[in-house]
């Protein structure tokens, strides 16, 4: 059973995070990053947003005692963790980008003489959608394929073999690298939106699309959060396990 004697000022946003990803969705709230610059202080984090920290970690206690969706991804083996990213945020971004690239490419028609933010907002998210799939096909053709022949080596199932790119920090850091230059790509389309808030002229589909936006980049920071702060580290753990043994 989960208790609430986790010490959050010795810990940093991303292992929080990873301790009950509740404690993620609050950061959410205050606008922390826990995913792609999670390894700040939690004291620290705190001050630079000028964040109470007594009201924050009250929240997070009083978060962490909601039962549903609790699901501890860090207990997860790495193939099934693996499957999960692709079936449920790879799914989703694929899904999802043809319909906001539609709305954003008729609000832009429409509003950008009165509101030509709208222009920059279709601009930034028309670079990172592309990123976005190009960044999952390698994922899902080169690094996860290893990951999980990993564990059918450690299960005893597969025999080990060097992969051709080295080791598998290799392609961790150029995914990272591509996780940073997404959540910079949104932290500029929050800017340019007004948090994700449609003007006061604006039509349903404006704030349908903003609304989409925010969902978007919602679960982009899971998403990276379960590859950079759980999948990645774990993964070049058990290299190093196999390889050493």
């Amino acid at each position: 059973m989960k208790t609430n004697k986790i010490d959050f000022t010795k810990k940093t946003l991303s292992e929080i995070a990873i301790e009950d990803y509740k404690y993620a969705e609050v950061f959410e709230k205050y606008g922390l990053d826990f995913c792609c610059n999670g390894n700040v202080n939690y004291l620290e984090a705190c001050e630079n947003k000028g964040i109470d920290k007594t009201i924050l970690s009250m929240e997070l206690k009083e978060a962490s005692e909601i039962k549903e969706n609790n699901e501890k991804y860090e207990d997860w083996k790495l193939d099934f963790l693996v499957d999960y990213i692709i079936n449920n945020h790879h799914r989703y971004v694929n899904e999802s980008i043809p319909k906001i690239i539609e709305h954003l490419n008729k609000l832009t028609a429409k509003h950008s003489d009165s509101h030509p933010e709208i222009k920059n907002i279709n601009e930034s998210f028309s670079i990172v959608s592309k990123d976005l799939q190009h960044h999952m096909f390698k994922e899902e053709k080169i690094l996860f394929p290893y990951i999980k022949q990993m564990v059918l080596v450690y299960d005893g199932k597969a025999k080990n073999e060097v992969p051709y790119f080295g080791t598998v920090e290799n392609p961790i850091r150029m995914m990272e690298d591509e996780h940073k230059n997404a959540g910079d790509l949104f932290k500029k389309i929050q800017e340019l939106s007004n948090n994700y808030t449609a003007p006061a002229d604006g039509c349903t589909t404006y704030k349908l699309t903003m609304n989409e936006l925010k969902d978007f980049e919602e679960d982009l920071h899971k998403h990276i959060h379960l590859e950079n702060n759980i999948l990645f580290p774990k993964s070049v753990a058990l290299e190093k396990e196999l390889f050493v043994n």
